[in-house]
């Protein structure tokens, strides 16, 4: 029995793999959705708390007795049970915490905790060298060398770095309709949308918590305007900011580079662009890291 876990700041997805042959791919039994389990936020008791009302109830509700009759699942459900979690927020530092609770609430016969980052390279990547990147609400990258990450240009968030990043996009956009005469009637749009004004839009940025995600969150209206030359031009430059601070310094032009999120999901036409531009190669893109983790892990 495998249990995954993809887990960011809003949601945790968890998925359940089972397989009566060894020698066979594992098949999906069971999908679970829980909040986001952040260890870099969250203190032990809360992560607990997570686990017992949430996860639990689930697994402990879905049709199984017909599964287990079958001989498809064992009693009790999670036997021999083989646990990966991958999530935001879970550094060096943390994982111990992580490890430890999963023991004492899940009993798994074996546990691994790793971060967002290595999710995505082996998402991607699988056992393969490449470039793994993370294009979201916030942006990351790492060389991976088919098992391990080998170097990391550090992301630096949405103030100091994140180039490429929903939340730096959002900010591009921002200062683009208020400065380029050219994109008045988009801003006038914008604003009328949205019912602010550009006051608003300071209160917003300098004065309210999580403004990373309320840049982001303005990607369905710049998608909507994509066709604006200038405004494809701002989602072009953000992407080739991207590779010139983040990938360059890897110095590895003869590796693929690879992207899960929904920033490269959703301007796969931009970044395929910017990469040209750049003199890099794409590889896989995903939205999600999950699919590629059940290929990795057996299914």
């Amino acid at each position: 029995m495998i249990l995954i876990a993809d887990s960011g700041s809003t949601k945790t997805d968890w998925t359940l793999l089972h397989s009566t042959n060894p020698l066979l791919k594992s098949e999906v039994i069971a999908t679970f959705r829980t909040q986001g389990i952040t260890p870099i936020h969250q203190t032990a008791g809360d992560i607990r708390d997570i686990i017992e009302r949430e996860l639990m109830p689930q697994l402990s509700s879905f049709p199984r007795a017909k599964l287990i009759e079958m001989g498809v699942l064992e009693s009790p459900l999670l036997q021999n049970l083989q646990l990966y979690f991958y999530g935001s927020g879970c550094t060096p530092a943390h994982v111990p915490m992580m490890v430890q609770l999963m023991v004492e609430e899940l009993s798994p016969k074996t546990v691994e905790v790793h971060s967002d980052l290595m999710a995505a390279a082996r998402a991607l990547c699988q056992h393969e060298a490449g470039m793994a990147c993370i294009l979201g609400t916030g942006a990351n990258s790492c060389l991976y060398d088919g098992e391990n990450i080998v170097q990391n240009t550090p992301a630096l968030g949405y103030i100091l770095g994140d180039e490429g990043s929903g939340s730096v996009l959002g900010r591009l956009f921002l200062n683009a309709i208020f400065k380029n005469p050219a994109l008045a009637t988009v801003r006038d749009e914008f604003l009328k949308a949205n019912k602010m004004e550009l006051k608003d839009i300071i209160q917003k940025v300098y004065r309210e918590p999580m403004v990373n995600r309320w840049l982001a969150s303005l990607s369905p209206f710049i998608m909507e305007h994509i066709d604006n030359p200038f405004i494809r031009e701002i989602v072009v430059y953000n992407f080739r900011e991207f590779f010139r601070k983040n990938i360059v310094p890897y110095n590895r032009p003869d590796l693929q580079v690879h992207f899960v999120g929904s920033m490269a999901h959703h301007y796969r036409e931009e970044l395929e662009e910017a990469a040209k531009a750049e003199g890099f190669e794409l590889g896989n893109i995903l939205q999600s890291p999950m699919e590629g983790l059940l290929t990795y892990h057996g299914a």
